[in-house]
């Protein structure tokens, strides 16, 4: 087999009545062009961030949900370019949601297989007093348990109860099992953003490499996707 490094990249375009998305991504950072070669930033600077190892750009129109995905990224070493347009006129929902099954696709496009792979990643995050813990299982048996504690109705502009959605469209999207938990925290934000920084680093544990293991299949069935 091989032993070059294979480009672990995807480009999802997602075009429905409900939202427009545009995304690339590499899982392993790196300079990436947009979408359809499309701005993806705009003025939403919060949300983008360009260094040596990474290129991150993300616009949903919604800015805590840009801040949660580019925490994602970020930890993640991910480079990320999305741009989604969706009928916030409505509500949150619709744009949340699609975009996390697209991102979730574009995990999953971008893997390919699981040969070589850890597989499985876990990781604790603190943002000061809110601490959380990410456990992940590359199965492709998507299914997700999230528990965040959040008691505000909203954080900025996106409604609380989006956020576990989010995550449990994720793991649709990607076949990934997660189990989340914010173990404590008194801020919102605090437990929200240790959740995701805390996903981020679990899910680059499992997409890692394992040296030595190249070519096999991390399962006892010798076969996962």
């Amino acid at each position: 087999m091989s032993t070059e490094k294979r480009i672990r990249s995807a480009t999802i375009n997602r075009d429905t009545n409900e939202t427009k998305i545009q995304l690339s991504l590499n899982l392993d950072g790196g300079v990436l062009q947009a979408a359809e070669g499309k701005d993806t930033n705009g003025d939403k600077q919060h949300a983008s961030q360009s260094s040596k190892s990474q290129n991150i750009s993300v616009d949903t129109g919604i800015g805590f949900l840009d801040h949660m995905l580019h925490a994602l990224a970020k930890h993640g070493g991910w480079s990320l370019h999305l741009r989604t347009r969706g009928d916030l006129h409505i509500d949150d929902h619709h744009t949340a949601e699609d975009t996390f099954i697209a991102l979730g696709q574009a995990v999953k496009q971008a893997l390919h297989t699981t040969t070589g792979l850890a597989r499985f990643g876990y990781a604790y995050c603190p943002l000061d007093e809110a601490l959380s813990r990410a456990v992940v299982d590359l199965s492709n048996r998507p299914f997700c348990v999230v528990d965040l504690g959040l008691k505000r109705e909203k954080i900025g502009d996106l409604s609380c109860e989006m956020l576990p959605h989010c995550l449990m469209s994720f793991a649709q999207g990607s076949g990934i099992t997660m189990h989340v938990d914010c173990i404590r925290g008194d801020n919102d934000h605090h437990r929200a953003e240790s959740a995701f920084k805390a996903l981020a680093v679990a899910l680059r544990m499992a997409c890692t490499p394992v040296v030595g293991r190249e070519g096999e299949v991390p399962s006892t069935k010798g076969v996962l996707f």
